[in-house]
């Protein structure tokens, strides 16, 4: 099958609704403070991976973690799903210095993330 990679999954945000509670436990567990610490987002960067959390699950309203797969064409990977049955949950977005982001849906309803660095 041809078609554009994936880098594999690097970044998982959470939905919490304790932002202040959730990163105090995910501090514990991963060793490390926050390298993002915002009221709207804290995210920590631990073994080559992103860990969110997203308070009241932002203006995409998650209500479970979404796994982000990391691609170097959003809108390449975002056609070939499509094509594959999947059903796009948020078009492609920028959310901050060159990052670009989307959502699908495959046929269950599970959320499936894309991301993009520029």
């Amino acid at each position: 099958m041809t078609g554009s990679s994936t880098q594999g999954i690097k970044t998982v945000l959470h939905p919490v609704s304790d932002l202040a509670a959730a990163k105090e436990v995910y501090t514990a567990l991963l060793g490390v403070p926050p390298q993002a610490d915002e009221s709207y987002y804290v995210g920590f960067d631990v073994a080559g991976q992103h860990i969110g959390l997203v308070p009241g699950g932002g203006p995409q309203g998650m209500t479970s973690p979404v796994a982000y797969w990391h691609v170097p064409d959003i809108e390449a990977k975002l056609a070939e799903l499509t094509a594959a049955g999947a059903t796009v949950k948020e078009p492609a977005r920028d959310v901050g210095g060159g990052r670009l982001v989307a959502t699908v849906t495959d046929p269950d309803g599970n959320v499936l993330g894309l991301l993009q660095d520029r």
